[in-house]
């Protein structure tokens, strides 16, 4: 078990330290599905409140603009030479404070204003970043979006590589944040080899499983690979950028002076605490088990009446068709949360209602496997789920669900 350590504040600060304690209490009192979401070690919780902190070291290792970083060189070279192993990666970058400013570094440097790239529809589970229209990406840029098969729900290789070769894209991009099935990255570098174009990868989500080899691991032959870090990676919210050598002081250049100024050497520093533990055996174990369990959780639904996109899950994730149930995404979500249950609603492909009150819901197995949950567990948490929407209007009946909820839970104890 881990410590959350608030001594100071809770003498000097206890407004603050109760907000504190309570967050962790929410944390440990209910069932945390949100796939994007996951708990950090004692560790990472330490680097991050280090007086790592304190020191402003805009530039690289070597070459800051500041005097003093002796010490923060090496911490930030251990980051990155940890990532290099972990990933296989020929240049790495630390440095981007998230995902989507290490997606913007790396249009950046490949893309003018206005240049033709090709992502994921944010519909049919791609990101904000991978072009939509309301961001910054599908603004300054070209993009042209790929969808997944109607009937299959899964993506079409053969219909991208048609829609590809058309358009001709500068830049492909494959990756997800709500896509339940493994993607073949080997047919997306094929794809983008054929019509010339920077193979590009976004594996945000399953970063932790791509290192541990239980998923396709792309960085070693991809142009460019982003990811956050604090998904099924398990480390501190924030991201990186992996790429060819070739491209790496371009990389750098983008991030630094481009987008960003000084870096968050604490935040860093937790990085690297996070990649040292995803050498180690458990890591591999822990990924394992994030996948066994969402496949477990997504047959329970099934076998309950609810419908799953695509059908089921190769990853951490799966999304929720919750309109059997007569009910919206929105108002699966809110029953959930009563039921102290979190999830996020989520779009379904070829979804005919609002984002903001969708037919689904997104569900993801990292925080119940860090918490130690194992396929029999998935069972007790998929029956809960289904109890809670069966009741989704009855407040009464969702507090009793609650109840047992807080007592499914004390038999998983993580923070102190």
């Amino acid at each position: 078990m881990y410590k959350q350590h608030l001594d100071y504040l809770k003498k000097h600060d206890p407004e603050l330290e109760g907000y504190l304690e309570d967050e962790k209490a929410r944390q440990m009192e209910g069932i945390e599905l949100i796939p994007s979401e996951n708990l950090v070690s004692q560790g990472v919780l330490e680097a991050l409140g280090s007086v790592a902190t304190n020191k402003y070291s805009e530039g690289y290792p070597g070459k800051r603009y500041y005097g003093g970083n002796e010490v923060i060189d090496k911490i930030e070279n251990l980051a990155i030479n940890r990532a290099k192993k972990l990933f296989g990666a020929e240049h790495v970058n630390v440095q981007p404070n998230s995902g989507s400013p290490a997606n913007m570094a790396v249009y950046w440097t490949f893309l003018e204003p206005g240049d033709k790239a090709m992502g994921l529809k944010l519909s049919e589970g791609g990101h904000l970043t991978h072009g939509h229209k309301v961001n910054f990406s599908g603004k300054l840029y070209n993009f042209l979006q790929y969808g997944v098969d109607k009937e299959t729900e899964t993506l079409d290789y053969a219909a991208i590589l048609e829609q590809a070769t058309k358009e001709k894209p500068k830049l492909l991009l494959s990756g997800f944040t709500a896509y339940p099935r493994e993607i073949d990255f080997k047919k997306f570098r094929e794809i983008a080899d054929e019509i010339g174009a920077i193979c590009m990868a976004d594996i945000s989500h399953i970063s932790g499983l791509c290192a541990a080899g239980v998923h396709e691991n792309p960085v070693p032959y991809f142009d460019v690979v982003t990811t956050t870090t604090h998904k099924s990676l398990r480390g501190p919210r924030s991201a990186m950028i992996m790429c060819k050598e070739e491209f790496g002081e371009k990389i750098n250049k983008a991030v630094f002076p481009g987008l960003q100024g000084g870096p968050h050497e604490h935040v860093i520093a937790a990085k690297a605490v996070a990649f040292k533990e995803a050498m180690e055996p458990e890591f591999k174990n822990y990924a394992e088990q994030i996948v066994k369990n969402a496949k477990k959780l997504a047959q329970t639904l099934n076998e309950n009446g609810l419908r799953l996109v695509s059908g089921g899950t190769d990853t951490h994730l799966m999304l929720v068709d919750v309109t059997p149930f007569g009910i919206s995404g929105k108002e699966a979500e809110t029953a959930l949360e009563k039921a102290a249950i979190y999830c996020n609603k989520n779009t379904i492909p070829f979804d005919t209602r609002s984002p903001w009150d969708p037919s689904g819901i997104r569900i993801g197995t990292p925080v119940l496997t860090t918490r130690k949950m194992k396929e029999k567990d998935m069972e007790s948490v998929g029956a809960l789920i289904t109890e809670a929407l069966h009741n989704a209007k009855d407040d009464s009946k969702l507090r009793e669900i609650k109840s047992k909820v807080l007592k499914f839970c004390e038999q998983f104890p993580f923070y102190e």
